[in-house]
């Protein structure tokens, strides 16, 4: 199905869900259970589709790049194949197999015991590619690639002047010496993983086995780096969003969110739609244009529910091919690795502008083959090493969801 078709079919998912809403607004009551049955199957039905249309335009800017690359002039193509061939006869076969001039393609400085070597940068494209695709966040952060510091110095206002005074035309205003600059920093930490391959597969795959390799670490680094940009401690890894830090977002940031334990409630004993509405306007109104809400998918489906005090639902569908979903007017992400329980003071989600969790990461990407600790098993180990770090940077720019359990 073209992704055009795929689009249609999304929007009238929508409306029908859209209209089992009405239908209950107009009748001033909530959805039976067979309506919030029909609604919830309507919507899953809909997330299905739009994995598939990600999946689809993935395909489709990879076509895009691949026409891109068999355009460039012959030189510069020619040096892309022959450190690619490079690459997949040091994958294949090691060290020893290479030429002299593949060893200078693929080479990065003085490594006579190591055995490492520095990606083709097609190869180091199509990872940070992968990573992007598969989580959430890292798309809407700031990202910086460290290429020579160690690390990146974030400067930040501690402490601001007073407001100007008016004053006569002679008077220049009282002194103010209030004003404080402090510095965050950013230290890429090593991650690594560790994948085995059998001699076998690399010898009869129809995948070209770098192929074969960046699929597998694509998917562990970038697990491993979303979790760590939602929960981590700070501790040689990133500080994470839902981590409270005063380096970070202090618990001075959150906002309680009324909940039974199992979700959040339309009850007398506290209302989960005016919580998020009071969220909403808790972040200042510059922050709207490009904030999102942040959820894990179990939670977006109690999300979906919900009415403010008028008796209207705040979930929005995007009825237009090109508009998502939107919760009080704000568009929404999802990440399986947001919080996803809703206990007496769990975080439950949150709102933020995520241009303003910063990441850096070293530039070089490195791959070092294993060539005998797995040899009585007949495999070959390939090690792929990444140093990145990441912190919100500025922590009015994000409000935080803490569940209160308000109903027994």
């Amino acid at each position: 199905m073209k992704i055009r078709e795929l689009r249609t079919k999304r929007t009238k998912l929508g409306a029908d869900a859209r209209a089992i809403m009405k239908q209950a607004e107009d009748e001033g009551r909530s959805m039976t259970p067979e309506e919030e049955t029909k609604f919830d199957k309507l919507m899953d039905e809909r997330d299905g589709v739009d994995a598939t249309i990600e999946r689809a335009e993935r395909l489709e800017a990879d076509d895009r790049e691949d026409e891109v690359e068999d355009d460039q002039p012959t030189g510069r193509g020619r040096a892309g194949e022959e450190a690619m061939g490079a690459l997949r006869a040091y994958l294949l076969g090691g060290r020893s197999v290479l030429t002299e001039a593949q060893a200078r393609a693929l080479n990065a400085g003085n490594d006579p015991e190591g055995g490492f070597l520095v990606a083709p940068q097609q190869f180091v494209k199509d990872l940070l590619k992968g990573v992007d695709d598969m989580v959430a966040l890292r798309g809407l952060a700031t990202v910086h690639q460290l290429t020579q510091a160690e690390s990146l110095g974030i400067p930040t206002l501690d402490q601001d002047l007073d407001d100007a005074e008016w004053t006569s035309e002679l008077g220049t205003g009282s002194q103010d010496d209030g004003l404080r600059f402090g510095k965050r920093e950013l230290r890429p930490h090593p991650l690594a993983k560790r994948v085995k391959i059998s001699r076998k597969l690399l010898r009869a795959a129809v995948m070209n086995p770098e192929t074969l390799v960046r699929q597998r670490m694509e998917y562990k680094f970038g697990v491993t780096a979303e979790k760590s940009y939602m929960v981590g401690d700070g501790n040689q890894k990133p500080l994470g969003l839902f981590t409270p830090h005063a380096n970070g977002i202090p618990t001075g940031r959150d906002v309680d969110v009324s909940t039974s334990g199992s979700g959040f409630v339309n009850a007398a004993g506290g209302n989960s739609a005016d919580d998020l509405i009071t969220a909403k306007y808790t972040l200042k109104g510059a922050y709207h244009g490009k904030a999102r809400w942040l959820f894990h998918r179990m939670v977006i489906a109690s999300v979906r529910k919900l009415k403010d005090g008028d008796g209207n639902y705040i979930w929005k569908a995007g009825l237009a091919s090109d508009q998502g979903d939107r919760i009080l007017d704000i568009p929404f992400i999802m990440s399986e690795f947001a919080p996803s329980t809703f206990g007496d003071g769990d975080y439950v989600g949150m709102l933020g502008d995520f241009s303003y969790y910063w990441i850096a990461e070293a530039l070089a990407f490195e791959v070092q083959r294993l060539n005998e600790l797995y040899a009585e098993s007949n495999q070959v180990g390939f090690i792929g090493r990444q140093e990145a770090d990441g912190m919100p940077v500025l922590a009015e720019a994000f409000v935080r969801l803490q569940s209160n359990d308000v109903v027994a």
